[in-house]
């Protein structure tokens, strides 16, 4: 269901593009690629010229590459788009540095504390940080939900799938425990 239509009359200025895509490897890996863009629906002066209305002010790229267990092998950031050309893009290499880093373990802990502030580009660094749920929807589907003797990965991660509620106890009944 769509959010309510406004109200009051207003106008866009701005639209935020984020998307990710997973992809299975024929090397047993997968590739997550996400792609963020902002782009201004008006004429937009930036210090280092105008950017005219609709031409991205940020096209931003990252591929990670993870095994199944979701430890990053590879990482690859490029910065196509950006407001300071010849500055922005120079950081993409450094977000190597969380090669071997699990996306279910500390990730987005880990990802502040090295690539935070100063340490990496804001934006590249916001979009790795939906990277594990996006890793996760990228294996959803690959094997069924209720196989396997652990509990599945989701239960217990939102409300409607914590243990104690009808929907598990509809669902998953082997891993509901009562009402709470």
């Amino acid at each position: 269901m769509p959010l309510s239509t406004s109200a009051t009359p207003r106008r866009r200025l701005h639209a935020r593009r984020v998307t990710y895509e997973g992809f299975e490897r024929d090397d047993g890996l997968f590739d997550i690629d996400a792609h963020l863009a902002d782009v201004k629906d008006h004429d937009f002066p930036l210090l280092t010229g105008n950017r005219p209305a609709g031409e991205p002010i940020h096209s931003m790229h990252v591929r990670v590459t993870i095994d199944r267990a979701y430890t990053i092998h590879a990482i690859e950031a490029r910065t196509d788009r950006m407001p300071y050309p010849d500055v922005c893009d120079r950081i993409g290499s450094a977000y190597m540095k969380l090669v071997g880093a699990n996306l279910v373990r500390g990730f987005r802990k880990r990802l502040h504390d090295t690539m935070g502030g100063v340490y990496g580009c804001t934006h590249l660094t916001e979009l790795l940080g939906y990277l594990p749920t996006a890793a996760i929807q990228t294996f959803a589907g690959l094997r069924r939900e209720d196989e396997g003797v652990q509990k599945p990965f989701q239960l217990d991660r939102c409300h409607a799938l914590e243990t104690s509620t009808d929907t598990v106890r509809t669902f998953y009944p082997q891993w509901y425990r009562g009402a709470a």
